[in-house]
């Protein structure tokens, strides 16, 4: 009896009433062990590898401390493109860390307390912490500007910076158990003695020979009809090409241009204008510039190379109190006034003895034993040893108070003016939000001339009436387009449609042009066909977009990539055109030459051809034709040869054969260093295409 008939009969209702029970039951269940019905359940999964769900809140949370560290390193507010960075970096993270989790578990991979201390802050940081501390002005690491965070960090109490610190560390110690990894990965490869020899062949092995090219371009379009036939062949010969790792999407889209005009750009400079009159007779220069400033510019000591090119060739060169611009500079207006200038060092090497300001019993006292301890220090008493025994800065006192070596604007601006304006050796005692220190200066390095420079900005962005104009374009298209007429609409306002057709969820541009985040979004909640209910923008322009195609991750569908290979395809036909030419020309013939003579073109002589570097001079790479070259024996035609440019006939002439190999150990350390590293990247990827893995965060970012 079929499963319909059973629940027919009574039988079936009493077995259809306890399942419902059961079910019923299961539900209340769930709701009572996790507090949400299962269908709820995992609505703030940003993502899944293998089983391990990383939530939105904790994935949010790493997200806004790498933002923070590139805000450091950068300067500035955080950008759309520094926060899709931040995104895929924590991404790549999580990804990595679960992709080789179990295998290195496995083997017992670890990173002991010393290890981790050695890689923060040893003579070979690791690369995280190289481009957390780097010096955006010099462009190298900065051990002093290292050393100072942890010490700021340990006694300011700032549970986000702890956190930033933690999730910094937890990066560090991932990416020396993947190197571990990878090193154990990289010394399980080798290289033969005849693989040595056989690459030595390769590279040295000169090949001379003969060519006929009768190229692609020369078959008229009409005598290659392309059939669907035709497209489905290249296809299944080259599936493995259209294989992608996620989903994509196609988005038509229409961009209407915001950009300023020439009046805007006026009206900026008569604005900075009546700016320059009022910086002049301000009272306070760093005050009035910070509020009147698009980019707010820090109020410090700079030096030439520093400032744009334009107030960097006038600043240093005026006397305090001068103010000058306004000069143009990347899309802004700049003007600037010189309060104060001072020939100085670039870098001091300091060591330092915080107080505790309040367990000192407040900051009288702590002063007091400052000076106390200074004291001390002038009269002979090592200063590594006082530090050891009074400082409350655990990141340097273990170090004898040393801080390193830091530029200017690395430390708070009492700290900074003591060291900067003081001498080497001089002994200063500076009150500072973190306490009271004691400060030696052990060296100061360089010199050069400082100007402290209060800046203000002015971008030149599109006024009220350009950007109305440009909306009510683009409304107008948005209320006219379907997604039948979406290009026709798009031609009758002068605008063109274009197509992105392999866009990620987490891209921010489309064909290379900005799309803001939330046009990605809509796209990855639309439907095949829809048309965006709003206009998006970013800062220069308005898009509009239509979904036109969803493409699953795995392989593409023919339909998909059928524009793409649409070209390929045809050189496919007009080679089959090109290869009936070139066998009737061979027929009977025992010679290049009188195989050029049948098809009306010359053969072409090349010399000293190798097969690892497989390009025909003046013509293009082509690995199949030097292929064919080097497994010929000489004096004979070959078959025609299908190439990236057109269809080929070669005849060898001759080869001349390398000298025997003189160093073959060296060769087989120089194969086995690319093979290692290859090895890695190939083994990640066969984790990465078995692992189960779940990607959720256009949902949320």
């Amino acid at each position: 009896m079929g499963l319909m008939g059973f629940l027919r009969n009574k039988a079936g209702v009493i077995l259809t009433a306890a399942m419902a029970i059961a079910i019923l039951a299961f539900l209340l269940g769930d709701v009572v062990r996790g507090g949400a019905p299962f269908w709820a359940r995992h609505q703030n999964r940003v993502g899944e590898v293998n089983g391990t769900e990383i939530e939105y809140p904790a994935f949010n949370q790493q997200v806004e401390q790498a933002e923070e560290m590139f805000k450091q390193q950068m300067g500035g507010a955080v950008t759309p493109q520094m926060r899709t960075y931040a995104v895929q970096q924590v991404w790549n993270q999580f990804l990595s860390r679960e992709i080789l989790k179990k295998e290195i578990e496995k083997i017992g991979l670890t990173v002991g307390k010393d290890e981790l201390n050695d890689l923060v802050k040893g003579p070979n940081p690791s690369p995280q912490i190289v481009q957390a501390f780097t010096n955006p002005q010099t462009g190298q690491f900065d051990h002093g500007q290292l050393m100072t965070f942890i010490s700021q960090m340990n006694t300011s109490g700032n549970q986000a910076v702890a956190q930033q610190w933690e999730v910094l560390l937890e990066g560090v110690r991932d990416e020396r158990l993947s190197s571990k990894y990878g090193e154990l990965l990289s010394n399980s490869v080798y290289v033969t003695s005849l693989e040595a020899n056989e690459e030595y062949q390769e590279r040295n092995k000169l090949a001379n020979f003969k060519y006929i090219l009768l190229d692609y371009a020369s078959v008229k379009d009409a005598e290659a009809k392309v059939t669907d036939a035709d497209f489905q062949e290249y296809y299944n010969e080259h599936k493995n090409m259209f294989k992608t790792q996620e989903e994509t999407r196609a988005i038509q889209y229409v961009t209407v241009d915001a950009k300023p005009l020439a009046k805007d750009s006026l009206a900026v400079k008569e604005a900075i204008d009546k700016l320059k009159q009022d910086l002049i007779v301000a009272k306070d220069d760093s005050l009035f510039a910070s509020i009147n400033s698009d980019n707010k510019y820090p109020f410090t000591y700079v030096k030439k190379g520093q400032l744009s090119p334009s107030l960097d060739s006038v600043v240093f060169n005026v006397a305090a109190g001068t103010t000058v611009g306004p000069f143009l500079s990347n899309n802004a207006y700049e003007i600037a006034k010189v309060v104060s200038t001072v020939v100085g060092p670039d870098s001091v090497k300091a060591s330092h003895i915080l107080l505790d300001a309040t367990a000192e019993g407040g900051v009288d006292k702590a002063l007091a034993k400052a000076d106390s301890i200074k004291g001390l220090i002038q009269k002979g008493d090592n200063f590594a040893a006082l530090a050891v025994q009074f400082s409350s800065d655990p990141g340097s006192k273990t170090n004898g108070g040393e801080l390193g070596t830091f530029t200017r604007g690395r430390m708070v601006p009492e700290f900074e003016k003591a060291v900067f304006e003081g001498k080497t050796g001089d002994i200063k005692v500076v009150k500072s939000q973190f306490g009271v220190h004691i400060i030696k200066i052990e060296k100061q390095i360089g010199t050069a001339k400082y100007a402290k420079v209060a800046i203000i900005d002015k971008v030149i962005n599109s006024g009220k009436e350009t950007l109305n104009n440009a909306h009510s374009k683009a409304t107008a298209f948005l209320s006219a387009a379907t997604a039948q007429n979406f290009a026709q609409e798009a031609k009758k306002l002068g605008l063109e449609a274009r197509t992105a057709s392999r866009v990620t969820a987490m891209d921010n541009v489309l064909d290379g042009t900005e799309a803001p985040r939330d046009l990605i979004k809509w796209a990855f909640e639309a439907k095949k066909g829809d048309i965006s209910d709003k206009v998006f923008e970013t800062e220069t322009s308005y898009i509009l977009a239509s979904l036109v195609d969803v493409q699953p991750k795995g392989v593409l569908s023919l339909d998909a990539v059928k524009k793409d290979i649409e070209p390929a395809v045809k050189n496919k036909v007009k080679a089959k055109v090109l290869k009936e030419r070139f066998a009737k020309a061979l027929a009977g013939a025992s010679s290049i030459d009188q195989v050029a003579q049948k098809v009306g073109k010359s053969a072409i002589h090349v010399e000293n051809v190798v097969f690892a570097n497989p390009v025909i001079p003046g013509v293009a790479l082509e690995n199949a034709v030097v292929g064919t070259v080097f497994g010929l024996q000489p004096n004979k035609p070959s078959k025609a040869i299908e190439g990236n440019t057109g269809v080929y006939v070669v005849q060898v002439n001759g080869f001349t054969n390398p000298s025997a190999i003189s160093d073959i150990n060296g060769q087989k350390k120089q194969m086995l260093a690319a093979k290692a590293q290859r090895a890695w990247g190939s083994i990640f990827r066969a984790l990465q295409d078995k692992a189960e893995i779940i990607d959720n965060r256009v949902k949320f970012f």
